[in-house]
């Protein structure tokens, strides 16, 4: 389940969290993320929603935040903030941008995560206005008890969880769950979701409960559904679907979206924390921890940014709803030719060219400078230098190195450094 599943505890973990700490202070300090700045607006009567009713209330704001609603996907075990109104006849619904998440309770609250360029994600809750009231939006910081684990890298952010779901939504946590990423093969994914889309052959935990014999799926009778009509009541929502494709890309974005904040963080905790000792300290230094630090993230960040172990889904592919497709390539960058690292195959993988689209994204700028420049110099090694002798990458072959160099080139030049 998608731990945008906004699981929220009444009391924080009394656990150390590096990330509350100098220099980050993310409880502590004052956000200025996308999020904050509409609700600033609308304390002072400006950008308000016209439509209280909660359907339009929601599209309202998906499109003051630019997220497109077409990347709805639904979600129905009880694993987060609003479990007594989730349920496989009334599921959560999700929508996400590039970087925006939003949550959906039919009779619940809205959830919001937005990224600031300091803190990383902020975690809100808006309650829907009465007729000619001011909504109002809640930086919730309780959500990181399920939002800040190992889960999501140990900083806050986002995971997309499948777990076998009881008939009510409950999941039986003794069969266990799954942390679903681009990695994770069909056949784990999306227990306690529901799932619209054809994927041919290979199955899914998807669309089902577990019968009360034996606690097993039937996962023939989840397979190939191309619509919730006649599933559930889809007049609570703003489309009968729940995109297999939207989810295979949610996956992909969530974990890199962490391993961005993570990369942030630990490098700005680790500066900090090395200048106190040596207030000198040069920041180009190859020899000294914070140098450690940002070398490994951006190990692990070029990894995930070029899909090494990416789970092939199936030999036919999986196809989607069309309409998420355009909606998620509508603000693509592209070459002069037309081609952008959106561009999707759906064949053998997700992405015709296997360089993450998150390197346009505000998140992927506000990394810290020798960060960003390490992940650069090792994109350069491996697309232009026969895959800088690492075998891992040697699944890109020599043509589709070039061209997403060429995408980049057009569209990300400084990661020519």
């Amino acid at each position: 389940m998608l731990a945008l599943t906004f699981a929220i505890s009444p009391l924080r973990a009394q656990t150390y969290e590096f990330f509350e700490e100098r220099p980050i202070q993310y409880s502590a300090l004052d956000p200025r993320d996308p999020m904050a700045l509409l609700a600033e607006d609308w304390q002072e009567g400006r950008n308000l929603i016209q439509d209280t009713r909660p359907l339009g209330f929601l599209r309202e704001l998906l499109a003051k935040l630019d997220v497109p609603e077409e990347s709805q996907v639904l979600v129905f075990s009880k694993t987060s903030h609003q479990n007594n109104l989730i349920s496989p006849q009334t599921p959560r619904a999700l929508y996400f941008s590039d970087e925006i998440y939003v949550g959906y309770v039919h009779g619940g609250q809205i959830e919001v995560i937005t990224p600031d360029p300091r803190l990383g994600p902020v975690f809100y809750l808006i309650e829907f206005p009465r007729a000619g009231g001011i909504p109002r939006a809640v930086r919730d910081s309780s959500c990181l008890s399920c939002h800040a684990s190992a889960r999501t890298e140990g900083v806050p952010g986002m995971l997309v969880r499948s777990v076998v779901p009881a008939a009510d939504g409950r999941p039986i946590l003794r069969l266990g769950t799954h942390l679903t990423t681009h990695a994770s093969p069909l056949e784990e994914r999306w227990g306690g979701w529901y799932v619209t889309g054809t994927h041919e052959d290979v199955l899914h935990m998807g669309n089902i409960t577990a019968t009360d014999a034996d606690d097993t799926l039937d996962m023939e009778a989840g397979a190939n559904w191309q619509t919730l009509d006649g599933k559930i009541d889809t007049s609570r929502y703003l489309r009968p679907t729940s995109d297999i494709v939207a989810l295979m890309v949610l996956e992909h974005q969530c974990r890199m979206h962490n391993l961005l904040t993570k990369a942030s963080m630990e490098y700005r905790r680790a500066l900090w924390s090395a200048r106190i000792v040596i207030p000198d300290l040069d920041e180009a230094a190859t020899d000294t921890l914070p140098h450690r630090v940002a070398s490994s993230a951006a190990d692990a960040i070029v990894r995930e940014m070029l899909f090494v172990d990416e789970a092939l889904p199936g030999p036919f592919g999986v196809e989607g709803d069309p309409a998420f497709q355009v909606a998620f390539t509508r603000n693509a960058p592209k070459c002069p030719d037309g081609r952008s690292l959106k561009d999707f195959r759906l064949s053998g993988r997700i992405f015709m060219h296997r360089c993450s689209y998150m390197i346009h994204t505000t998140v992927f700028a506000s990394l810290p400078n020798k960060v960003r420049d390490l992940v650069h110099a090792r994109l350069c090694g491996i697309l232009l230098d026969d895959a800088g002798g690492d075998e891992n990458f040697a699944q890109i072959g020599s043509r589709e190195r070039q061209r997403i160099a060429a995408i980049l080139d057009a569209n990300h030049p400084q990661w020519r450094r």
